[in-house]
This record gives structure tokens, C-alpha cells and sequence, in this order.
């Protein structure tokens, strides 16, 4: 895609967070099967709900603007997405790996947060009013995940981790 103005630039990003609200529609089911919290288990069942609904937000936006949402591969998310697949391979205390599982979908959580939120900036200075609103609901959910598995790292995972040296 060729970049000749902030427009352009506008629907890379889109695709962009499309590609990986996409791909982590795959890997949210792999993460609350694999949690052994059932506080974590069902966050991430909550957090797949709302990210069926980002999907559907983005497709909106693209509607109104006329355009593909298809066409770009977010690599970071895959990234992102490849080192939390391996947590869920790693062996060991199952409370530790609970906690090295909220680390990665921080990680993840953070570049949503990014991404939303240039994308909004973009949308507002192109006077994309609707896109504005839509954006800003996908950017105040990803926030709310992101303080979600905070509280759950620092109320009960990270507790049980930190007890698992004394356990082994």
C-alpha cells in the first residue's frame, strides 16, 4: 500500500489492528484453556467476547470508509502472539506459568493499546467522527483488560508464584 497522506495511513493502521484482533481471536481460547486461574480463565473468556466485538467495530469503520479490511499482516502481534504460545508450552509450576501467561497478554494488551489509540488520534484529525467513537470503545476495552489482568497478577497470581520456590 502506498502512503501519500494521512488517509492512507489511516486504513494501514486499521488493517493492521484488524489482522490482529484476528489473530487473537485464535490464540484467547488456547490462553483461557490453558490458565490455571479460573479468575485469568474466564477474564480471557470475557476479553474473547469483547474482541469479537473490536472486530466487528473495525469492519464498521472500514464499510464506512469503502475499504478492505483485509490485505495486512500485523507481524508484532504475531510476534507477541508466538512468545505467549510458547508459556503455554513451558513446563513447570502452574502458577508460575499463570503469571508468565498475564505477562505475555500484557504485552499484548499494551500494543492494542497503541495501536487503538493512534488510530483514533488519526481518525479525529481526519474528522472521522464515527470511527472516533467506535475506536474509543475498542481503546476503553483493551485499558479495561489490561488493569483486569493487573489485579489478577497482583491479588492471586503472582502471590501463588511467589509461593512456588517454597513448594518445589
Amino acid at each position: 500500500m502506498t502512503l501519500n497522506n494521512l488517509e492512507d495511513l489511516f486504513v494501514e493502521q486499521l488493517r493492521d489492528l484488524y489482522s490482529a484482533e484476528t489473530q487473537i481471536l485464535v490464540a484467547l481460547p488456547e490462553m483461557a484453556e490453558a490458565a490455571t486461574s479460573d479468575e485469568l480463565r474466564k477474564a480471557f473468556e470475557s476479553h474473547l467476547k469483547e474482541t469479537r466485538s473490536q472486530k466487528k467495530r473495525l469492519e464498521k469503520i472500514f464499510e464506512t470508509l469503502g475499504e478492505d479490511p483485509e490485505g495486512e499482516t500485523c507481524e508484532g502481534m504475531k510476534g507477541l502472539l508466538e512468545e505467549g504460545s510458547e508459556m503455554l508450552e513451558k513446563d513447570g509450576d502452574r502458577n508460575v506459568i499463570d503469571a508468565g501467561i498475564i505477562a505475555a497478554a500484557q504485552r499484548v494488551e499494551h500494543y492494542e493499546i497503541s495501536g487503538y489509540g493512534t488510530a483514533r488520534a488519526y481518525a479525529e484529525r481526519l474528522g472521522h467522527d464515527d470511527a472516533v467513537g467506535l475506536l474509543d470503545e475498542s481503546l476503553d476495552e483493551e485499558s479495561a483488560a489490561n488493569e483486569k489482568l493487573t489485579k489478577i497478577a497482583e491479588s492471586t497470581v503472582n502471590p501463588k508464584a511467589t509461593g512456588a520456590a517454597a513448594r518445589a
